[in-house]
């Protein structure tokens, strides 16, 4: 699980917070997206993942087919919470819900 989001209120204070955490400035630092890098972990920050309803952490599990993967979530009951959707740069994502409510992400990179 390479990337993990965290839904952030304040995207100047929790870039202030992480930067100290994982002790390197991000390499993006963007007012919809902050980005870090550390070792092969991305640590990111989304000022609006919780108007998508994202409401903690999402570890996103890297995929070579991201439609495909999605369909066997939903068809092992999985909810969609977010359908696939381009970030940039041709990078997909996509969030569902399991059962218990907790919400897993998936990423297909270009």
């Amino acid at each position: 699980m390479p990337t993990i989001i965290y839904p952030v209120k304040d995207l100047s204070q929790a870039k202030t917070l992480y930067s100290k955490l994982v002790g390197v400035p991000p390499y993006v630092d963007e007012p919809y997206y902050v980005g870090f890098r550390v070792g092969d972990q991305e640590l990111g920050l989304d000022p609006h993942g919780h108007s998508q309803g994202i409401t903690g952490p999402v570890g996103y599990w890297e995929v070579d087919d991201i439609k495909q993967s999605l369909e066997l979530l939903l068809g092992s009951g999985a909810e969609t919470l977010q359908p696939v959707r381009d970030v940039g740069g041709g990078k997909l994502i996509a969030t569902v819900k399991d059962a218990d409510g907790n919400i897993t992400g998936l990423m297909q990179s270009p």
